[in-house]
């Protein structure tokens, strides 16, 4: 008996030692090719050891992908005596047990033939479950009715169209995202948390991963604008083809307005045009300055009148000053020799030549 208790003490440690992240090499018989990889084993535990017949029973939760074969092999080196598998029973797989409400194939079978002869379907649906099950355990992602189609077209997953999320949501975490019903939409790994969420009000919230719902399960809602339906009224009446390209026959107003944005090169066009140039930014000010010269009392904008005059009026003084300066100086060189008394009188004359030409312009 102590023997025993030995083997299963030494059996559960080395289980214990067989948790967390492990390197494996798929078995020679596999579907996949053989070479080493990481699977993670999340917890393990003994359950039943015969030392009879040297056979043990364990439980392993694991991640997907993980060769269950591959560590017995392991367990039986760690233990030094060798080890197989001889038997493998899946008893979970993500939310779903073998607790929970386990039916048979001949159960499915029954359900089917009740509904094909009876049209009952009540015995079907307690048998077959839907999708969603299965996703319980992911953080939800409520999309308003009219996103619903475009995402299931490959439409990005844009804030204005979420109604609803759910609290915990964190960056790079696979959520799923839903209609208003219920009903699985998609499988997206997010971009935004909970908080980011709710503080912003554009983005793209989540990157699609896998999507589930069938196209056109739910209405179009896009292409319903003016423009859209005068383009399917164009390509009926045989003004545009197929595709909505201009052709011969198309209106020479049509290709001048129309921006087709799924061409780059135009929509980039069209985005430089939708900028004011600096002319039309200027011409905006005007009215402004008039709008606010009406504004302003009459007494303020006749004290600024006074202030500017005297600037305005010394532009002329300074233009007449500079033509005296250009005129040709014939003085003799005799002029310059006369005392100093003679030449404060000149100067004086001068004075009063230049103070009469100020005052006569003025």
């Amino acid at each position: 008996m102590q023997r025993v208790s030995v083997v299963v003490c030494a059996g559960s440690q080395a289980l214990e030692t067989l948790t967390g992240a492990l390197f494996q090499r798929p078995p020679l018989i596999a579907a996949v090719k053989r070479q080493l990889r990481v699977r993670t084993v999340y917890e393990s535990k003994m359950i039943e050891f015969d030392p009879e017949r040297r056979l043990g029973i364990f439980w392993v939760s694991c991640e997907a992908g993980t060769y269950i074969r591959t560590l017995c092999v392991h367990l039986g080196l760690l233990l030094g005596v060798g080890g197989q598998m001889q038997e493998l029973r899946r008893v979970r797989s993500g939310v779903m047990s073998e607790k929970d409400h386990m039916v048979t194939m001949h159960d499915v079978l029954d359900a089917q033939w009740l509904y094909d002869n009876h049209k009952d379907e009540s015995y079907l649906r307690r048998v077959v479950y839907p999708l969603e099950k299965l996703l319980t355990s992911h953080k939800r992602l409520v999309m308003k009715d009219s996103a619903v189609n475009a995402i299931c077209y490959g439409a990005k997953i844009m804030l204005p169209g979420v109604l609803r999320y759910e609290d915990g949501i964190e960056v790079n975490q696979e959520i799923v995202v839903i209609t208003t019903k219920g009903e699985a939409i998609c499988m997206a790994v997010a971009l935004m948390t909970t908080a980011v969420i709710s503080t912003c009000d554009h983005g793209v919230v989540a990157k699609i991963k896998r999507v589930i719902m069938e196209r056109d399960t739910y209405p179009r809602k896009w292409g319903l604008g003016p423009k859209a339906s005068q383009k399917r009224l164009m390509i009926k009446q045989g003004l545009l083809d197929k595709h909505g390209k201009p052709t011969d026959s198309t209106p020479a107003a049509w290709t001048q307005d129309y921006v087709d944005y799924s061409d780059p090169a135009k929509k980039e066009a069209a985005a430089k045009a939708v900028k004011a140039p600096p002319a039309v930014a200027e011409a905006a000010k005007a009215p402004q300055l008039v709008a606010e010269a009406a504004k302003t009392p009459k007494r303020k904008r006749e004290s600024e009148s006074d202030e500017t005059s005297p600037a305005a009026a010394q532009l002329p003084k300074k233009e007449k000053k500079k033509k005296k300066d250009k005129k040709p100086k014939a003085a003799p060189e005799g002029a310059a020799e006369p005392g100093d008394g003679d030449s404060d009188t000149t100067k004086k004359k001068k004075k009063k030549k230049k103070i009469k030409v100020e005052v006569v312009s003025e």
